[in-house]
């Protein structure tokens, strides 16, 4: 009784929005929003094919954390403020997404929020933002296979493209190859509007601008919002895999505030050049599981454990 207590409370875990995460100081103090991606383990999205580029996405090993929005200009404005050098963004502002960001000055981001919080960094950045150095076998992540991009320690990472995909796509029903078409939980294309968060909606089809991050359109079956239109959005991997090149043209998906939904298809991706900054391109950002909420339900169950053992002696 008491390992089936314990496994529920794991699994509300990792359906549930976890705290934002909190950076910088004062005046500049902005925080992150992630939501946990678990079912551990699913398998890929076979069917999301129809492409010339078309492999399948979606399979992930381990449990994670994505960014519930995309990363807005006025984070990085205060993360500037705090110490990010060498990174600018424009076209937007205040809580529209950031843009005109090259994958290089989203990289030195996201290590701007490793280091500033005792972490190691993600990403070998020359000091410019202009240039990735590969790690080590020994220093990269291995998990689901080897990543000569990321840090084996990073703590927040720009998200790979099955780490996206899981996020956006998948139904979120277990360890299983059951995905939507849309980052919207549906087979059908979202309705277009300017701006809000109504279910099966998306910022798309020649609006005049981004949305807020926080009013992108409707959810995915993971709770992130704007994976679909508003902003088309960085994955960490190359277009081809593996990561084993540091100039190789990465991917990009999820379509835009000023095209139609035709790009928010399951079998579009976008091959971009590391050093492209556009208007219409953003990111967010990827995290582990937080510990302190996983130690707390695990040590939540194992106290109940003790207490029933206790009861019975």
């Amino acid at each position: 009784m008491t390992q089936h207590l314990l496994a529920a409370g794991l699994l509300a875990l990792t359906a549930a929005t976890v705290h934002a995460d909190i950076f910088g100081s004062g005046a500049n103090t902005f925080t992150i929003d992630f939501v946990n991606i678990g079912n551990a383990g699913n398998a890929d999205d076979a069917g999301a094919g129809g492409g010339s580029d078309f492999a399948p996405y979606g399979g992930v090993g381990y449990n994670y954390r994505m960014g519930t929005y995309e990363i807005s200009e006025d984070a990085i404005t205060k993360a500037t403020a705090s110490g990010l050098l060498n990174v600018t963004a424009g076209a937007h502002t205040g809580a529209e997404p950031a843009a005109n960001m090259t994958w290089y000055e989203a990289a030195a981001f996201v290590n701007f929020l490793n280091t500033s919080t005792g972490h190691q960094a993600a990403y070998q950045i020359n000091a410019g933002a202009t240039a990735l150095t590969l790690w080590s076998s020994g220093d990269a992540w291995q998990l689901d296979g080897e990543n000569l991009y990321r840090h084996k320690d990073a703590y927040y990472f720009l998200p790979s493209a099955d780490e996206w995909y899981k996020a956006a796509n998948h139904k979120n029903d277990g360890v299983t190859a059951n995905y939507w078409d849309y980052a919207t939980g549906s087979n059908s294309a979202p309705t277009c509007v300017a701006s809000g968060t109504g279910a099966g909606t998306a910022v798309c089809n020649g609006q005049a601008d981004p949305a807020d991050v926080n009013l992108a359109g409707g959810l995915s079956p993971y709770l992130t919002m704007g994976q679909n239109g508003n902003m088309g959005e960085w994955q960490e991997s190359a277009f081809t895999a593996p990561n084993d090149s540091s100039s190789e043209d990465r991917a990009g998906r999820g379509g835009t505030w000023n095209v139609t939904a035709f790009y928010m298809r399951p079998s579009y991706r976008a091959s971009l050049t590391p050093s492209s900054s556009l208007n219409y391109v953003g990111f967010r950002v990827a995290s582990v599981p937080e510990p302190s909420c996983a130690m707390l339900m695990i040590g939540s169950g194992l106290m109940l454990l003790f207490k029933r053992r206790r009861a019975s002696l």
